[in-house]
């Protein structure tokens, strides 16, 4: 009820604000009910009370421009009601009473006051108001700007922060390094998009902005209106299509910020412009929209003691430069990051020292979480998701929990995804699904807020849809319940050798298992597998007739339903060993060709023949980056060896090539480069 309340209150907002445009723009200065106040002060007096009631007098100072009709507001801290009034109307909803004018005392001058009263109920105590607005704006006894608070009445942050779960990144369009929007190859957003998003299932959107091509020079650092203008506009996309917000500041974290140790100056005055354009132009927009201070905080050639430090004072100043701001700012939740927004405990032990300091109820932190990197990539040989990979997701959660959310802050990872998938094969399909599976449900399980940044499954703006949409489908489920998997989903029969039975363990996550299907048909138990606990057997004579007499490639998808979630589907493919040709190149344009025969490539080895040291651009491990240091092409029967590979590699040494495929099989090749051509030989 509430979501809707706030969304309601921002599009009437929106249209009282486009009618007196709209008139202005006519030359028509449309008079207005009830003009806010600047500031204001009220004097709460409990004249007499008695068993059960009591009486109480209202003075209401305008210390601002002259009101034509007001509305004072407030809330009893202890229950109370009004059962009758006098020189105001008063009514109450959901907590909060209102008193207006009656017309006649509707005008109140600058620095002059009215007053009214009522008789009122109490029981167990009869506690003071703490807090009044006038018109929308909080008394605080003097002339300066004032703010009102938040849309949303009593939600707290992490209300306000849970209702955002789960959310979804505009990235790569308000964000680019460039002139306008579409700079990085992205449409326009629009309000089909975010509809689309909605749609979906999210509710929120992070919209990351680059403030730095829009933002003139020394000394003013002025804000370009058309682009501030811009950001408003699809803040109300978002908002129309009733969704939530976050509003940052983004790359200007590494165009300019970063050298916040030697340009001090410039950098706290450039940051306070941002802020205090972004902080006017949203005051009095509804608690659902949310300000983070700035994105993956870095800075130059200090250590990290140093680098928490700048980003201590940064938040700091963005905490004051919005609370000082009015409207709804002054209890608007704000989103500090950690140092690069990761979450080694070093620190969030930092960022929750600020947090501490600000001694503000309504702040919130935030994370980025990418997945362990090597896994992400597919490097150093991480090509499934092992129990390493699962306990890198434990670790990060846990850590951030107990700082945060367990001590009542909330915490958005404010980018999640996938680091490295790009849809090539280089994080393999079913490991990617049990990444998606396991690392939302166990976010749910620590009360982080995810917002996705679509790494995977990868959002297609122009056709609103997802790329890979059983990885959305893995995803969205997610956000419920939890599915079943398996150790893969892939099952490999070699056609030159005796097809044998497939074991495959199921991981049930408390599920449980409810047969096995080709495509719509069900499978007979006994005859066509068998299930023993969490071992799931496809029987050698299924495999054999799905494999038929010949072709290579995926011959069917059988699917593993279980009692609630994704059914977990399983290829099988009819393969043979793959073997390499000889071949030459250049550094430019090297590729080995491979006659694939249905076999699929998991990872690289690549060392030096002669002592058997790391060869490749990757020093540490043997196992090269999948897409950087390798590539298989299928459809050519190529692997591409690119130029960056050979950038690491000595000149006129051999190196031995070991390509490992997921059906078990590997395949040696040797590769010299001598003068910028590249020689090849199979091994």
């Amino acid at each position: 009820m509430q979501r809707t309340v706030l969304r309601t209150r921002r599009r009437a907002v929106l249209l009282v604000s486009a009618v007196v445009a709209a008139l202005a723009g006519l030359g028509i200065v449309a008079p207005m009910a009830a003009s806010a106040a600047t500031g204001c002060d009220v004097d709460y007096e409990v004249e007499s009370e008695w068993p059960g009631g009591f009486t109480a007098n209202v003075t209401v100072a305008n210390l601002g421009e002259p009101l034509d009709g007001w509305d004072l507001s407030w809330r009893f801290p202890s229950g109370q009601r009004v059962t009758q009034a006098w020189n105001a109307e008063v009514s109450a909803a959901d907590g909060q009473v209102t008193a207006a004018d009656l017309g006649y005392n509707a005008r109140i001058a600058s620095n002059d006051s009215t007053s009214f009263g009522f008789v009122g109920t109490w029981s167990g105590s009869n506690d003071s108001p703490m807090e009044f607005t006038l018109n929308g704006v909080v008394c605080n006894g003097d002339g300066a700007p004032t703010t009102s608070p938040p849309p949303g009445g009593d939600a707290t942050a992490t209300e306000i922060v849970n209702a955002m779960e789960p959310g979804f990144n505009l990235g790569n369009n308000l964000d680019s390094v460039g002139e306008d929007e579409t700079a990085w190859g992205f449409p326009r957003i629009t309000p089909e998009f975010l509809q689309s998003i909605r749609d979906d299932g999210f509710n929120s959107v992070r919209i990351p902005v680059t403030w730095d091509n829009h933002q003139g020079g020394a000394p003013d650092y002025a804000i370009e209106t058309a682009w501030l203008d811009r950001v408003e506009e699809v803040v109300n996309y978002a908002l129309d299509a009733d969704l939530d917000v976050m509003v940052n500041v983004h790359h200007d974290s590494w165009l300019w910020m970063a050298d916040m140790q030697t340009n001090r100056d410039e950098v706290l005055t450039r940051y306070e412009v941002i802020w205090t354009a972004i902080a006017e132009r949203f005051k009095d927009y509804p608690s659902n929209v949310l300000f983070e201070s700035v994105n993956e905080p870095t800075f130059n050639d200090v250590d990290d003691a140093t680098a928490h430090g700048l980003l201590d004072e940064l938040n700091r100043e963005f905490h004051r430069i919005v609370r000082a701001s009015g409207g709804g700012n002054a209890e608007r939740v704000l989103v500090l990051p950690t140092l690069w927004t990761n979450s080694g405990q070093t620190h969030l032990d930092a960022l929750s020292e600020t947090i501490e300091a600000l001694d503000d109820p309504n702040l919130a932190a935030t994370v980025h979480y990418y997945g362990f990197w090597p896994f992400s990539v597919n490097i150093a040989g991480y090509t499934t998701f092992n129990e390493e990979v699962r306990q890198d997701i434990i670790d990060s959660y846990d850590r951030t929990h107990d700082t945060f959310v367990a001590n009542g802050i909330p915490v958005i990872i404010g980018e999640w995804s996938l680091l490295g998938f790009d849809g090539t094969g280089k994080v393999q399909h079913g490991e990617t699904l049990k990444f998606l599976e396991y690392a939302y449900w166990y976010a749910k399980e620590k009360n982080l807020v995810v917002m996705l940044w679509d790494v995977v499954p990868h959002y297609d703006r122009w056709e609103f849809d997802w790329d890979h949409p059983e990885m959305f489908e893995m995803f969205q489920t997610s956000w419920t319940t939890r599915s079943g998997t398996a150790s893969s989903d892939q099952v490999f029969v070699e056609r030159s050798s005796a097809v044998t039975d497939a074991v495959l363990t199921l991981n049930l996550h408390g599920l449980e298992f409810d047969g096995l299907r080709e495509g719509d048909t069900p499978l007979v138990e006994g005859v066509d597998y068998t299930i023993s606990g969490d071992q799931l057997t496809i029987k050698a004579a299924t495999l054999e007739r799905i494999v038929g007499a010949d072709g290579y490639g995926k011959q069917a998808d059988l699917y593993a339903d279980f009692s609630d979630g994704m059914p977990w589907r399983i290829g099988v493919i009819a393969y043979d060993a793959p073997s390499a040709a000889d071949a030459t190149g250049t550094t430019d344009s090297f590729a080995i060709p491979m006659e694939f025969n249905g076999a699929i490539v998991s990872t690289m080895e690549s060392l030096y023949a002669d002592d058997g040291s790391i060869a490749g651009p990757t020093t540490w491990t043997a196992y090269q980056e999948y897409g950087k240091a390798f590539q298989p092409e299928y459809e050519d029967g190529t692997i591409v060896m690119p130029p960056g590979f050979f950038e690491g590699v000595e000149e006129d040494r051999a190196v031995t090539l070991t390509f490992h495929f997921w059906s078990g099989e590997t395949v040696e090749y040797d590769v010299v480069e001598s003068g910028g051509t590249v020689t090849g030989s199979a091994g």
